[in-house]
Parts: C-alpha cells; sequence; structure tokens
C-alpha cells in the first residue's frame, strides 16, 4: 500500500522525476490543434518508489487523431476506455494502479445511466476492488461530435526503481 507519508518523505529527500507519457498504436496527437500540441497525453512523476500517473482527458480519438464512434455514447466509452487502458500499459500500469478518474458527459442527463451501466461493467471485468474515487461532471467538450471524456490518476510502486 502507497501511503501519501511516504510520497511526502521522498519528496523531501529528492527530487521528482517527471516525463511525458503516450501511446500511439491507440491514439495520436490532436491535430486539430495548433502545433506544437499544448498539452501531453499523460504525464508520468517518480517520487522515490512510487510512480504517478496523471492522465489527460482521453477520449473517443483514434491512432490517426480522428474522433470515432460518432453519435454513439456507448462506443465512444467503450473507446475511451482502450485509450486510458493502453496509456496506462505504455507505462506497465492497469486499472488496479488507478486511484481516481474524473468523467465529462456532454449530456449528463441523457447519458449517465448508460456510462453508469458501462462503467460497471467495465470494472467488474478489470476486477477492480477497491473501486477508483471517481467525479462525474457535464462539460462542453473541445470536439462537438465527442461525447465524453475520462482524465485518470494512477498510483503504484515503481516496477523500475532497482534498474
Amino acid at each position: 500500500m502507497i501511503r501519501e507519508a511516504d510520497v511526502l518523505r521522498a519528496l523531501a529527500h529528492e527530487p521528482a522525476a517527471k516525463r511525458a507519457i503516450t501511446n500511439l498504436r491507440c491514439l495520436n496527437e490532436a491535430y486539430d490543434y495548433p502545433k506544437p500540441s499544448s498539452f501531453s497525453r499523460g504525464m508520468r512523476i517518480d517520487v522515490g518508489d512510487v510512480a504517478i500517473l496523471l492522465i489527460s482527458g482521453t477520449a473517443s480519438i483514434d491512432e490517426h487523431g480522428q474522433s470515432v464512434h460518432i453519435g454513439d455514447f456507448r462506443a465512444q466509452l467503450r473507446r475511451t476506455y482502450r485509450n486510458i487502458t493502453m496509456l496506462l500499459e505504455a507505462e506497465r500500469a492497469t486499472w488496479h494502479d488507478v486511484v481516481r478518474t474524473t468523467c465529462y458527459l456532454r449530456d449528463i442527463e441523457r447519458d449517465y445511466t448508460a456510462f453508469n451501466e458501462e462503467r460497471t461493467a467495465f470494472y467488474r471485468e478489470q476486477g477492480l476492488n477497491p473501486l477508483p474515487a471517481s467525479t462525474g461532471i457535464q462539460a462542453i467538450l473541445c470536439r462537438p461530435e465527442l461525447l465524453i471524456e475520462i482524465e485518470a490518476i494512477a498510483m503504484f510502486k515503481n516496477k523500475n526503481s532497482h534498474e
């Protein structure tokens, strides 16, 4: 178990190392934005032997930077989970390491029931216990065709700390 006191103690004795993370096999740069993009798909922060992943808002975007599953909320959510899964895998993490999600729905009244059904099924499939902390928010997303966007925070013992 990772304790907050351990992370704070490590920060006091050594600087945190950070670097951008990505996985171009599942999603690519957001081509609608000016070059260069003004954000990373995620950030990895290593503090002592603890790794923290901050996954940027992730949506139903493919490996070519295009929105996919236009008009299909459930399919967009499944693609979003796939993208986050692959970003986690790029850092040798899994959904078992996710401690928090923030979920942005374009129309929370219309889509929350479907969202909760799909999320529950996905978390059961992953075998998560305990479940991550989460917040659901209605929001205008960066592309009008996107119906869901999720950001995630994962924490785990750094599997590379001995390398």
